[in-house]
């Protein structure tokens, strides 16, 4: 039968080491580096594009629905 207490005693030993060793600098390194580079470029996530696509959907129908009372103003004038 497999001891798993001893699996998991390596298994956290080695998981320490790398925590503790220079890998694990250049993963935050290179989390951030990364992270920048998104922020530079200006992305959104998809919950705000979303988000923004609806406030859009309803923008335009207001405009659509206001040119037409415009229209029917204007025709009425005439």
């Amino acid at each position: 039968m497999i001891n798993t207490k001893a699996i998991d005693d390596l298994s956290n030993k080695i998981k320490g080491i790398i925590e503790n060793s220079p890998a694990e600098d250049l993963k935050k390194n290179l989390h951030a580096l990364i992270r920048g580079a998104l922020t530079k470029m200006e992305l959104v996530s998809r919950e705000e594009f979303d988000i923004q696509t609806e406030v859009l959907r309803k923008t335009r129908e207001k405009l659509d629905s206001l040119e037409r009372k415009l229209a029917e103003l204007e025709e009425k004038t005439k």
